[in-house]
């Protein structure tokens, strides 16, 4: 079957988004869930709060004894397990977050009352009857859904489940990545550059994406373009990871292998080379349910693909929003370019408009370290007046 090539952006997107499955939901204690998609239902095993709960600090009494004498008998502070009927004409002294005993139903706040005698003085005038009680079950009901399968678990969310009971969850964990950086050419950053060489800085710029979207768990391997070498290191990915990134090799030159080890692997290519640039020569592909990424050689390439492409993958495996958000600006520059290919440029958003940025090269992230957006010049555009509406691609971070 032959290999689909130079297909265009959308189809490349539509493709990775059909090919990736979502990862397999795990059941994690619910403090190490918090950035995950919840898996499953939550309905609450309680009634929050479970007791009718005092508000605020004060004195807890029936609504019908405001009017007599009322005696203050005792106090209830948080945690306190006492459960005696408190009779009319009598009221204790309450603290936030105590229950509320059985007769009571009203609170009166401690700066609009004294004890004078051992007798209740209320110097409030517009009290309610309910005031400053929260009712068993104002903030979840018995058998009441807490939260639902597809959910960020914010703090808020965890902070919530946790106030119910719950203890673990099911969700959908973070993936496991593999980072597999080719070329002859590499030299690690600290080290002395030798005539040839450059620093090899897309393993940490992949990385530093990585954290930014929670994903800790990943693993770097550096190999020289050797067709064998690079086949056992992608084999071993393939065995560890859920999802695999190569960079560097995806043309057609001769030390371009990526494409011929995807192969040996038996990875079922998807797709090889978009009409885009900068990236044109991506390779995609998938062995059983773990994408496989052929990511050009240059840095900002690299990049680009990564928000373009990647960045949905994961948002699909994982559920979690990290695809870039995309918006219509007034763009503030001329741009021109052939028609048939999709220019993806570094540029710099306002609230309404967008700077096009200069050093718009492959290799260059100096602009890209000063972008917050891509822009997006489609296939049939040819030329961008100033002033015109264009679209953009907001960036994490």
């Amino acid at each position: 079957m032959s290999i689909p090539e130079f297909i265009s952006v959308s189809e490349a997107r539509r493709m990775v988004q059909h090919a990736v499955m979502p990862l397999h939901a795990v059941k994690l204690p619910l403090t190490n869930a918090v950035g995950l998609t919840l898996a499953l239902d939550v309905v609450s095993a309680y009634d929050i709060p479970a007791y009718a709960q005092s508000s605020m600090d004060g004195y807890a009494l029936a609504f019908k004894s405001i009017g007599d004498k009322i005696k203050v008998i005792g106090e209830a502070a948080a945690g306190s397990q006492q459960q005696v009927m408190l009779p009319n004409g009598e009221a204790i002294r309450i603290f936030t977050g105590a229950p509320v005993p059985p007769g009571a139903d009203t609170i009166i706040v401690q700066e609009k009352a004294r004890v004078v005698d051992g007798l209740l003085q209320i110097d409030e005038h517009t009290m309610t009857q309910g005031q400053h009680v929260r009712p068993v079950g104002s903030e979840i009901r018995k058998g009441a859904v807490a939260a639902y399968a597809g959910q960020w678990l914010t703090p808020a969310a965890i902070g919530l489940l946790a106030g119910i009971g719950v203890a673990e969850v099911a969700a959908i964990p973070m993936p496991r990545v593999y980072i597999i950086v080719t070329g002859n050419e590499l030299q690690t950053p600290g080290l002395p550059l030798q005539y040839g060489q450059v620093f090899e800085a897309n393993s940490a710029t992949l990385i530093a994406a990585l954290h930014q979207y929670g994903i800790q768990q990943v693993r770097v391997r550096r190999v020289t373009d050797n067709p064998e070498i690079m086949r056992i290191i992608l084999a071993d990915a393939l065995a560890e990871a859920d999802i695999i990134f190569m960079t560097g090799g995806v043309s057609v030159g001769d030390y371009d292998f990526t494409k011929q080890v995807f192969g040996e692997n038996e990875v079922d290519i998807i797709f090889h080379k978009i009409r885009q640039k900068p990236g044109k020569p991506m390779l995609f592909g998938m062995k059983g349910n773990k994408p496989v990424f052929g990511l050009p050689g240059n840095p900002a390439s690299v990049l680009t693909c990564f928000y373009e492409y990647v960045s949905f993958a994961l948002q699909k495996m994982t559920g979690v929003c990290m695809a870039p958000s995309e918006a219509q600006m007034i763009c503030r520059s001329a741009y021109k370019k052939p028609s048939g290919i999709t220019h993806f440029l570094k540029a710099k958003a306002g609230s309404d408009d967008v700077t096009l940025l200069t050093g718009q090269e492959s290799y260059k992230l100096h602009s890209f370290a000063e972008a917050n957006c891509l822009a997006v010049i489609p296939e049939d555009c040819t030329l961008v007046n100033e002033g015109d509406l264009i679209t953009v691609h907001k960036l994490h971070g």
